[in-house]
């Protein structure tokens, strides 16, 4: 059966947003296009510090927008924040994850120096997060949905400086690869998109990330990395029946860098 993509593919849907921080996150670039493509949105922010941003951005598309406190290494924080959630659907259909945090010192210098709690905090935030929100996205899931996570090339491959945070995004993707075989029975799907390198506030901790900027425009073949623009459209296409048949997929958006060897 041929699927035609609508205007709105995804009018009628609800989603629930994590990892908004200011108005360059890929995550504001995916809730806009989810927001464009007619799906009701509901945002978490991490502390007090980045409420004010959220807050202003979720604004953009109404005053009736929620937004809750949520630190995804609490449980307890969590489950309130689906609390939240309840008082204003009672099903939710898509997820968008995009999380990750690992100490500075950690993203500097060699990962042979990687200590014990920068590992384990980096893969608490960065990967076990994912599991924890679908413990409880999926219960307000029954008529299936898409779980969107975040991820990037440095998880398959060998990136100077990014460290933990490769290993962690390894984790993640290995994560979205158990949940979508946990899932696919309720038709709920669970993908990562693997962006190239973009500017944000995220990717500027990462040491020598201009010449990882320039490495891609020599040697991708489109000669170029990504837009957050083409990424908040590739989270839109994962979150539609134009998906409907893939799960448990890592899709690169990277200008084609991840098919060259040298």
């Amino acid at each position: 059966m041929l699927i035609l993509m609508s205007d709105k593919p995804l009018s009628g849907k609800t989603a629930v947003v994590f990892g908004v921080a200011n108005k360059r996150s890929i995550a504001w670039a995916i809730a806009k296009a989810w927001s464009d493509a007619g799906a009701k949105l509901i945002f978490n922010y991490q502390g007090e510090r980045l409420k004010d941003n959220v807050e202003q951005l979720a604004g953009t598309f109404g005053e009736d927008v929620p937004l809750y406190p949520c630190d995804v290494t609490s449980d307890e924080e969590i489950d309130t924040f689906f609390e939240k959630v309840k008082e204003h659907t009672d099903t939710i259909d898509l997820v968008l994850h995009s999380v990750a945090f690992a100490p500075k010192e950690a993203l500097e210098g060699d990962f042979l120096s990687t200590s014990r709690e920068a590992f384990k905090v980096s893969h608490d935030i960065s990967a076990y997060s994912l599991v924890a929100l679908a413990q409880r996205a999926v219960p307000m899931m029954p008529n299936g949905g898409s779980i969107v996570a975040m991820s990037y090339y440095g998880a398959a491959k060998v990136v100077p400086h990014y460290n933990v945070m490769g290993v962690a995004k390894a984790s993640l993707e290995a994560s979205t690869r158990y949940l979508a075989a946990d899932l696919g029975a309720k038709q709920i799907r669970v993908n990562c998109i693997s962006a190239g390198p973009v500017q944000t506030l995220a990717a500027r901790g990462i040491s020598g990330f201009g010449s990882m900027i320039k490495h891609y425009e020599e040697h991708a073949p489109l000669r170029r990395s990504c837009t957050t623009s083409e990424l908040g459209a590739t989270g839109v296409f994962l979150a539609s029946e134009g998906a409907a048949s893939i799960t448990g997929q890592v899709l690169y958006v990277d200008g084609g860098y991840q098919i060259m060897g040298m």
